[in-house]
């Protein structure tokens, strides 16, 4: 059976708030996110020590020319992350350097950071896709992109939850699939378009789910994160 296991989303340009989240957060998460905010304004040093002995998802979400993908990742290999991101969209040969140079700069295959390709953001509905140009609808533009990236070398993939069934269908059991824009019954949409609970998350397929706000805004995010894992187990 796939356990679902929760990563909790450290958003704040605070190195001493992040701080305090990861600790409150130590034995209740299975891993934590650092993403652009915190890494832009705190720089790479705060997150080895954000991330000192902890699980690191680094969302960073690379998306250039394929050499400098390439040279960004083996950069950032050595902070000892557990799963680094880059865009799907940027295309297979870009896909395919990211893999190289993680395998490259990483000595034991075992210490690999996992390569995961986002799809369509979960702030996209259709609209917001289509003003991008694509005339596609999300669901048909994850699949197309889920595709490229597990066929260029990518470990999984970053997706919404509407979209984790139908790539356990048409990809099976291997892309892990990390899924942001999980939100607790009852609680705020927030910015994203396309949600579910973890529940709703873990039935469908998912391996990883990325909760942010409903943990760290909550009184108690101990205890938040700990509902949120009682939830999973009992789904």
């Amino acid at each position: 059976m796939r356990h679902t296991r929760l990563i909790a989303a450290l958003d704040t340009q605070s190195v001493e708030q992040a701080l305090s989240w990861a600790r409150m957060l130590d034995g209740q998460v299975d891993a934590i996110k650092l993403g652009l905010e915190f890494t832009y304004a705190c720089g790479l040093d705060a997150v080895r020590q954000v991330a000192h002995d902890r699980a690191l998802f680094l969302d960073l979400k690379l998306h250039d020319i394929p050499n400098t993908v390439a040279k960004g990742l083996s950069s950032l290999a050595p902070l000892g992350a557990s799963m680094l991101t880059i865009h799907a969209s940027g295309g297979r040969a870009m896909i395919e350097a990211a893999r190289a140079a993680l395998e490259q700069t990483t000595l034991a295959a075992a210490h690999r950071p996992l390569l995961l390709a986002v799809t369509v953001l979960t702030s996209l509905d259709e609209p917001g896709l289509r003003e991008t140009g694509v005339n596609a609808t999300p669901r048909e533009q994850v699949l197309h992109l889920g595709r490229l990236a597990m066929a260029s070398g990518a470990d999984g993939l970053v997706c919404s939850a509407e979209e984790i069934a139908p790539l356990r269908d048409a990809l099976g059991d291997a892309p892990v699939l990390v899924v942001p824009g999980i939100r607790p019954a009852g609680s705020s949409a927030d910015d994203q378009k396309r949600i579910m609970t973890p529940a709703q998350a873990t039935r469908a397929g998912a391996n990883w789910i990325v909760v942010g706000r409903p943990i760290t805004r909550a009184g108690d995010p101990a205890a938040a994160a700990a509902a949120i894992q009682d939830e999973l187990r009992s789904a």
